[in-house]
């Protein structure tokens, strides 16, 4: 299974399309009732440094000495550009656009990584945003409550059918500003695959980790204290 996920509703979709499928691995996730994945104080509470750049951010993301060993840096997939159409949950058609392309969060600054672990279908993607905190929840807020506003739906890119059921799922209260987390199931051709996705906005800094259950829950700390790190 390849996760790159590119965190718009979408583009999560439109990622996985044209790469391999594998069979469902929830190790790690907790299947719990549906629950409001957005917790913490209100974006303008606390005054946070302000953005930073894309090349700082870029210095802040993990990387293999930070993972341990066992994990391969995967290449940049080329933007998808197919057409999306989204059966059954209006909410998601409404974000369309470049949602749709599987591109990145129109935030002021950005970073990304993405890793292989054990040359096993475990993946794990790192994207690291700034900009405002008022952009950056009100941004990352619609696209989680549009994408766990319908339990199922159906995704079709590049004339391929896809379900989708999405799970909110209790986010980690103790860290940062706000949280958010979801267990995304998509499933193709008979085959079905589990992403775990989490954010956490720290000030003018959003986190979101993404990829096999059990590798978010296991970097998600270390990412965010290496992202918000001062020196």
């Amino acid at each position: 299974m390849r996760v790159r996920v590119a965190t718009t509703a979408l583009g999560i979709t439109a990622a996985l399309l044209s790469l391999p499928a594998c069979s469902a691995d929830t190790t790690g996730a907790e299947h719990q009732s549906p629950s409001s994945a957005r917790t913490g104080k209100a974006a303008d509470a606390v005054q946070k440094p302000a953005s930073l750049s894309s090349a700082a951010l870029e210095s802040r993301l993990l990387d293999q000495s930070d993972l341990g060993s066992g994990y391969l840096p995967e290449p940049e997939r080329a933007a998808q550009h197919d057409d999306v159409t989204v059966i059954g949950c209006p909410a998601l058609s409404e974000l369309g656009g470049n949602a749709a392309t599987g591109g990145t969060l129109s935030f002021l600054h950005k970073a990304k990584a993405d890793f292989a672990y054990g040359g096993s279908s475990s993946e794990i993607s790192e994207e690291l945003y700034s900009d405002s905190a008022k952009k950056l929840s009100d941004g990352i807020a619609r696209i989680f409550d549009a994408m766990t506003g319908c339990p199922t739906y159906q995704v079709v890119a590049g004339g391929t059918p896809v379900d989708v059921a999405s799970q909110k799922l209790p986010a980690p209260h103790d860290l940062g500003d706000e949280q958010w987390s979801q267990l995304l199931t998509f499933t193709t051709a008979g085959r079905s695959t589990v992403v775990k996705q989490t954010a956490v906005r720290d000030g003018s800094l959003l986190l979101i980790v993404s990829g096999s259950p059990a590798l978010v829950d296991r970097h998600l700390d270390k990412a965010l204290a290496k992202a918000t790190a001062t020196s």
